[in-house]
């Protein structure tokens, strides 16, 4: 059944611009958008980190303003090197209008040794009791600073609190005591009035965790009650808080994906999270992804079309060549020759069609001559000179000497050789069609090794070179005789020609896969020429060698023993290693499934 028409290269070649357009394209619209979400969603970690900070820096303010207020009237206290009676320092503490209302829970003065003498706000059993042990009373004792306590449970109250402490001192130096305020977290908010005014993040969750007493004091659900914290696992928000990690994403209990933020107030110990959900990084980031790649989308359209267009009107010309040389590819007679016109690639690819058909007559001239020359002027004395020295061998001219019979057969031989090759060379077209039959069948190796040495011994001794063979298998090889004979008769020809004087040409035979065995002709001459390597086997082709040897031929040698190779299953090559080494690998009879004298005849 015949198959579709295929693509024209012009159609290949606009696809494939519009395929490479639309890939890098998209490689553009993927890579803005993951870096949309990414730019969008570090903007809103560094929104919440910001927002987070600035809570902290509001109650940091508050706090600090609140010992400023202390810290002056301690220095009011201070005036003699005493502290006041109970009684001046209540009625002091009674006029800090301003005070109160900072600290609405009560003022209090105490001794150097951190024992309540006074208070503004009665609570029972609170004058009197020393709190020397509280870490804030150490800390001002130590740094002789103003100090705000990290939230407490008060001792009588059992409410949390928070303690600001000042010292008092003389122009020396000296502690005369303290003076306290305090603050009931459960009364009195430190937190920003109304802290999501003003923030589009209408989403936002934002809670506060009293690390030290482990308290809600901003649980986020609209209440700033001071509440316990929930067990873990119940509130992931809280647990990431208080995991360390300043910022970062976590799935509430709802599967809803968040980004926060934290930051810690040392003072209080106090962690301030930010929290929002993840929609609110996708939703901006995929509005302006949707804006970008409808922009994107009729760039592309605009590029395929450009495209489309370029390549129809470059490869319309080309189509219009193609077209003149498949008429002519029809009509081998024809004189028609490529106007070479156009652009400059068309005209190069003109030019050289035009040079290809001048070679092509060239070589067909070249090839009717040459067959023309065999036929003609070899064949036809060499039958002559065959049959004159078959006369001799058989000795109806008279008997011969030992010496001269040997001679005798040895030309004889020979001529028949020659006769074989040139009308190998007649059959030349046949085989490179595959039309030339080979006739296979089981043949021992060591006879055709030894009549390979024994045909090319007479042109060895002409050329000063010693032949040697080397069997180190004995088998049946699964090949037409003469075929092989042909091949080693021009690898051998090959090295003798190309072998310096008084050197040796190997011929050896080994195993070198299951089923095959390796025959290779070894020489010691310069190797074959790293320019010549691609073509070694291909027709008419001889290597400039730099000497000065006769080294002639036609150049069909070695590409017939690659296409003789072929037909019989087997494979040729070279190498290089001091010297040249080519080989032929042959099937054996036993890989073949052939144990006696079978015959096969190939095309």
């Amino acid at each position: 059944m015949r198959s579709g028409k295929s693509l024209s290269l012009g159609s290949r070649v606009a696809l494939i611009v519009i395929g490479g357009s639309l890939l890098t394209v998209a490689a553009i619209v993927v890579t803005a958008y993951q870096a949309l979400i990414h730019d969008f969603e570090d903007l809103l970690i560094q929104r919440q980190i910001l927002e987070a900070e600035r809570t902290s820096e509001q109650v940091d303010q508050k706090l600090q303003l609140r010992l400023n207020a202390l810290s002056a009237l301690a220095g009011q206290l201070a005036s003699d090197n005493d502290l006041p009676d109970p009684a001046d320092l209540e009625a002091a503490l009674g006029r800090q209008t301003s005070l109160h209302e900072l600290m609405p829970a009560g003022l209090l003065v105490f001794d150097e040794e951190a024992r309540a003498v006074a208070e503004s706000i009665y609570v029972p059993d609170r004058v009197g009791t020393q709190y020397l042990d509280r870490p804030h009373f150490q800390e001002t004792l130590e740094t002789r600073r103003p100090v705000v306590s990290k939230p407490i449970i008060g001792r009588t109250t059992g409410r949390p609190l928070l303690s600001f402490l000042a010292p008092i001192e003389t122009d020396d130096n000296d502690l005369l005591g303290f003076v306290g305020g305090i603050l009931d977290l459960g009364e009195t908010n430190l937190l920003p009035e109304n802290r999501k005014s003003g923030s589009s993040d209408s989403q936002s969750i934002e809670i506060i965790i009293d690390t030290q007493n482990f308290l809600y004091v901003d649980s986020g659900q609209g209440s700033q009650r001071i509440e316990p914290l929930p067990p873990p696992g119940a509130d992931p928000l809280t647990d990431a808080a208080l995991s360390g990690m300043t910022l970062g994403q976590i799935e509430d209990q709802q599967g809803q994906t968040l980004l926060y933020a934290t930051k810690h107030l040392q003072r209080l110990g106090w962690v301030f999270v930010r929290a929002v959900p993840y929609e609110q990084v996708t939703t901006p980031a995929r509005e302006s992804f949707v804006r970008f790649f409808g922009i994107s989308l009729l760039i592309t359209l605009g590029l395929v079309v450009l495209s489309y267009l370029l390549v129809r009107s470059t490869m319309s010309p080309l189509d219009r060549m193609t077209s003149r040389i498949q008429r002519m590819a029809e009509q081998p007679d024809s004189a028609m020759r490529l106007r070479e016109t156009g652009l400059p690639e068309l005209k190069s690819l003109a030019s050289a069609f035009n040079r290809l058909l001048e070679e092509r007559d060239n070589l067909a001239r070249l090839k009717e001559h040459f067959m023309s020359s065999v036929s003609h002027e070899l064949r036809t004395p060499l039958t002559s000179m065959t049959g004159a020295l078959k006369l001799l061998s058989s000795g109806i001219t008279g008997p011969l000497n030992d010496k001269s019979q040997e001679m005798a057969n040895l030309a004889l031989r020979n001529g028949e050789r020659l006769q074989l090759l040139i009308s190998d060379l007649l059959d030349f077209n046949k085989l490179s069609s595959g039309n030339l039959k080979v006739h296979i069948q089981s043949e021992p190796l060591a006879p055709i090794l030894d009549a390979a040495i024994a045909d090319n011994v007479t042109m060895a001794a002409e050329h000063a070179v010693q032949l040697e063979a080397e069997a180190n298998v004995s088998v049946h090889l699964y090949c037409d005789k003469h075929r092989v004979r042909q091949i080693l008769d021009n690898f051998l020809s090959n090295a003798i020609k190309y072998s310096p004087k008084n050197g040796i040409v190997r011929l050896t035979a080994e195993r070198r896969a299951p089923g095959r065995v390796r025959i290779t002709v070894s020489d010691q001459g310069s190797g074959v020429p790293d320019s010549f390597a691609d073509s070694v086997f291909k027709r008419f082709a001889q290597a400039e060698t730099g000497t000065t040897r006769s080294v002639k031929g036609t150049g069909l040698g070695l590409a017939i023993s690659d296409e003789l190779a072929r037909l019989m299953s087997g494979a040729v090559g070279y190498y290089n290693d001091n010297g040249a080494h080519f080989w032929v690998d042959i099937p054996t009879a036993e890989d073949a499934g052939s144990t006696g004298e079978q015959a096969d005849e190939s095309t």
